[in-house]
């Protein structure tokens, strides 16, 4: 599953229910001990719950008084945001988030930066960017476990390792489906073409570039797709790829399972294309986004509920992670380990991990107005709704759009 792909949000919704349960309960809860007996809930998707059950029995035998009941989050850690803001008092007291979330989060007073100890061992023990992922405004708010960036899955027997180095060349020698209303897979074009989202860091609220020739070329190459018959618009691409009538697709770790059980023998992985935007060839991109666990500021355990993230995260939970999902590790002991390092999907997103394949999630709360406006742009170019002659104007209203307070 994806933690990363989006739907559609009413951020001034979320914005105003994470305002007011903010202020409703403080967050100080530095009284727990590590001999007090507690309680605490822990917050996984749905596919996850039955072996971070196994990971908790762990968890219990180092800290016998310490219960923790593993429950499904209400709607998915996707929607982290959405469920703690209801009501915080209420959620779990560790809970699974992507990295874009943890800006609205800390803003909102959700969660607190993790102790000095804690932030020190991610620096020094943690890929950079898993590292840079969970880190808001100079401070590390989340444990993370686990990278997710899209690669290309192709099947073998119709394209060769060589052809799907390039745009031009894996779509002149086969067909590749991929979603032009997903902001998520396609926006990265535009970091291809040489622009950034809220600047180099992702911080920067009135950083970002696309509104310019760069960004104009961004929205060219999209249009161009359309009439690229090696291209393939769907909303299932996995499906396609099943019926045989695509020969690659544009996806993530989170579908790696499913893909190996429909190409079988003919399985095949390998980092993005290059591809030819403003005349120029590039690296094409994709959004790098960082899995993690947050304490929950109301919970009355704090420090329980931060020895907890800490061990679901260390790296024999991150393997298990990897064994039981195909989740990529970002703690180095486990990224190097033999089970990682021969997995061809765990490769190849470590590849795109790599900086000028990817770019970060940005982590600001306007990242919800993003999601929200970036489908509706790329996709109404990729069907001509919006012509050459508007691609200034749009990318210049978006701009304002998302670089409001």
């Amino acid at each position: 599953m994806s933690f990363f792909k989006k739907a559609a949000l009413s951020s001034a919704a979320v914005l105003a229910a994470l305002s007011l349960s903010a202020c409703s309960k403080s967050s100080n809860s530095s009284s727990s001990t590590a001999d007090k007996k507690a309680s605490l809930t822990l917050w996984v998707d749905t596919e996850q719950v039955s072996y971070y059950k196994d990971i908790v029995k762990d968890f219990h035998k180092k800290y016998p008084n310490i219960t923790v009941k593993v429950t499904q989050s209400p709607n998915g850690s996707a929607n982290a945001k959405t469920d703690v803001g209801k009501d915080a008092s209420k959620a779990a007291d560790v809970f699974e988030v992507p990295n874009d979330q943890l800006g609205q989060m800390a803003n909102a007073g959700y969660i607190n930066p993790l102790s000095p100890s804690d932030t020190a061992n991610i620096k020094k023990n943690y890929v950079s960017q898993a590292s840079k992922g969970v880190t808001w405004k100079g401070k590390v708010y989340a444990y993370p476990y686990a990278q997710q960036a899209d690669t290309i899955y192709y099947n073998k027997s119709k394209l060769s390792a060589n052809d799907v180095k390039d745009w031009d060349t894996l779509t002149s020698k086969g067909v590749l489906a991929t979603d032009f209303t997903n902001a998520y897979t396609m926006w990265p074009i535009f970091f291809s073409a040489g622009t950034s989202l809220y600047g180099e860091n992702g911080e920067s609220l009135k950083g970002s570039t696309f509104n310019s020739q760069n960004g104009v070329n961004a929205l060219t190459w999209i249009a161009k797709q359309k009439s690229n018959k090696g291209v393939m618009q769907t909303s299932n691409a996995l499906n396609q790829l099943k019926k045989g009538n695509a020969d690659a697709i544009m996806d993530g770790p989170w579908n790696a399972a499913n893909i190996k059980k429909i190409l079988g023998k003919n399985f095949a992985v390998a980092k993005y294309p290059t591809v030819t935007v403003g005349g120029k060839k590039k690296q094409l991109e994709a959004f790098l986004g960082i899995e993690g666990f947050a304490v929950n500021s109301h919970t009355s355990n704090a420090k329980a509920a931060s020895q907890l993230a800490s061990y679901i995260t260390n790296e024999k939970s991150q393997l298990i992670a990897h064994e039981k999902a195909g989740q990529i590790p970002v703690l180095k002991s486990a990224v190097n380990s033999s089970d990682v390092q021969n997995d061809p999907v765990a490769k190849s997103v470590i590849e795109m991990s790599q900086p000028g394949n990817s770019v970060l999630q940005p982590k600001l709360p306007q990242m919800a107005t993003f999601w929200d406006g970036a489908a509706p742009l790329i996709s109404g170019t990729y069907d001509g709704k919006i012509k050459a002659s508007q691609y200034k104007a749009q990318l210049a209203k978006f701009s304002k759009k998302i670089s409001q307070k």
